[in-house]
C-alpha cells in the first residue's frame, strides 16, 4: 500500500493550460474520486500519477519516493481504462495474464516453443497461471478464461480489466471512468464489487468520473475539479451540505440545487422569491446574496406568508417514494424544485397553486460572485422566522 502527495502539479498543453497548482494528498488505503466534468483535468491528473502523461510543473510522490521521470512500469501502479483495453486476438486468461507475463519472462521465454527450452520457464508460467486463476474466481469469471473479449458482456470485460490490474498486486489503483460503457442496472452493481474490491484489498484506490452517485457511494473523499482547478477535497457528505463555494454546490446533487437570488433588508432580513427571511445579520442593507437551497429543504406549508414560498406548479415527476414539483415563482428566471414525500403531497398537480416552507438548517449562502457566505448564523445554516418574532 502507499500515500499519494501531489505538490503544484500543473499542465499545459501548448497555450491551453489544463490543470493549475493542483496539491492533494491522498493517505494509504484511501478510496478517493477526482469527480468533474469533462474536459476539467480529472484524467490528465491521473494519467500523471500513471506516468503516461509528464506534468509541465509540480511534482509526485507514491508511497514517500518521489515518481517524477520514473516510466510507468516503475510506479507500482496499475490502471483500469474507460475502454477496458483488452487484446481481442487474446484469451481472458492471456489478456489478465499480460502484466505478469511482461514482467517475469523474457522476450525469449515468451516465445512459444523456444522459450520452454530455458531453464525455469515453466516454473513462472505455472505460477502466473495459478495468480490468473485465483484472481478470476475471486472476480467470479473464473469460468471466462478461455473466451475472448468479443465473447463477454460489458460488466465481464471490465471483470477482466480489474483482473488484469490485481494480478501486479500494485500500491495504488488508478480508475478512468471505468463504469461510464455499461447501462445503468450494470453501473449500480459494478460500483459495489468495486466498492467490496477496495475493502477487501485495503489498497490506495484512485478513481476518476463525472458521475456525481458513483463518487458519493464508491469515495472516503471526493476532490472536485473544474476548468483544471481543485475546487473542494472531503468526504462525499460533507461535499454536499457544505459545499465551498456556488460552483461545488451546483455541480454535486440531482435535481440540482435551487439558488435565488436574495437583497438584504435591515436587521438581518432579505426579500427573496416574494417572501422574507431572517439569515446571517453581517451583512449591509441592500448587499446582494444568492441562495443555495437543495430540492429536499422544502416541505409542505399549509398557506403563505414569511418563510414561505409560493409558486404555480409547472410539472410533477413521479419518482416513486418521491415527487420532484417544478414550481413557477415571481421574480425567479427557471423553475423551483422541490423534492417532497409522495405520500405526504399526493394531490399534487399542475396548475395548482402550492406554499412551501424551507428547512432552515439547509439554506447556503453565497456572494453574487459564488464565495460561500459564512457566519454566526450561517455556520448552522439560515433562520426563517416571522418578521413579527424578528423583531421583538
Amino acid at each position: 500500500m502507499a500515500s499519494i502527495q501531489i505538490d503544484g502539479i500543473g499542465k499545459s498543453f501548448g497555450p491551453t493550460s489544463v490543470l493549475r497548482d493542483v496539491s492533494l494528498s491522498i493517505a494509504d488505503g484511501e478510496f478517493l474520486t477526482l469527480l468533474g466534468p469533462s474536459g476539467c483535468g480529472k484524467s490528465t491528473l491521473l494519467r500523471i500519477l500513471a506516468g503516461l502523461e509528464v506534468q509541465t510543473g509540480g511534482s509526485v510522490a507514491i508511497g514517500e519516493r518521489a515518481v517524477d521521470g520514473l516510466r510507468p512500469k516503475q510506479r507500482d501502479v496499475a490502471m483500469v481504462f474507460q475502454s477496458y483495453a483488452l487484446y481481442p486476438h487474446l484469451t481472458v486468461a492471456a489478456n489478465m495474464a499480460l502484466p505478469l507475463t511482461m514482467r517475469r519472462l523474457s522476450a525469449f521465454q515468451r516465445l512459444p516453443l523456444l522459450g520452454r527450452l530455458v531453464p525455469g520457464t515453466a516454473r513462472i508460467a505455472a505460477e502466473i497461471d495459478r495468480e490468473v486463476t485465483r484472481t478470476a474466481k475471486a472476480l467470479g469469471i473464473g469460468h471466462l478464461l478461455a473466451r475472448k473479449p468479443g465473447q463477454l458482456s460489458g460488466g465481464q470485460r471490465q471483470r477482466v480489466a480489474v483482473g488484469r490490474a490485481m494480478v501486479r498486486h500494485p500500491a495504488v489503483f488508478l480508475m478512468d471512468e471505468p463504469l461510464s460503457n455499461l447501462d445503468a442496472k450494470l453501473r449500480v452493481q459494478m460500483r459495489a464489487e468495486i466498492k467490496e474490491l477496495h475493502q477487501r484489498l485495503g489498497v490506495t484506490f484512485v478513481y476518476v468520473t463525472h458521475d456525481q452517485a458513483e463518487a458519493m457511494t464508491l469515495s472516503d473523499r471526493v476532490a472536485v475539479m473544474l476548468d483544471g482547478d481543485l475546487l473542494q477535497v472531503a468526504p462525499p457528505q460533507q461535499i454536499y451540505t457544505d459545499p465551498e463555494d456556488r460552483r461545488v454546490a451546483e455541480f454535486i446533487g440531482s435535481p440540482k440545487i435551487n439558488l435565488l437570488e436574495a437583497v438584504v433588508r435591515d436587521r438581518g432580513l432579505v426579500d427573496v422569491a416574494g417572501t422574507v427571511l431572517a439569515v446571517d445579520a453581517s451583512r449591509e442593507p441592500g448587499s446582494a446574496l444568492t441562495l443555495g437551497i437543495r430540492p429536499e429543504a422544502f416541505h409542505l406549508a399549509d398557506h403563505g406568508g414569511p418563510g414561505v414560498i409560493t409558486g404555480a406548479v409547472r410539472l410533477v415527476e413521479h419518482m416513486g417514494s418521491d415527487l420532484y414539483v417544478h414550481l413557477d415563482v415571481a421574480g425567479m428566471a427557471e423553475p423551483l424544485i422541490a423534492r417532497l414525500l409522495a405520500e405526504r403531497a399526493p394531490q399534487i398537480a399542475p396548475g395548482q397553486t402550492l406554499h412551501i416552507g424551507i428547512r432552515p438548517d439547509r439554506i447556503l449562502l453565497f456572494t453574487r460572485s459564488g464565495q460561500r457566505v459564512r457566519g454566526e448564523a450561517a455556520s448552522s445554516g439560515a433562520s426563517v422566522m416571522p418578521i413579527r418574532e424578528r423583531a421583538r
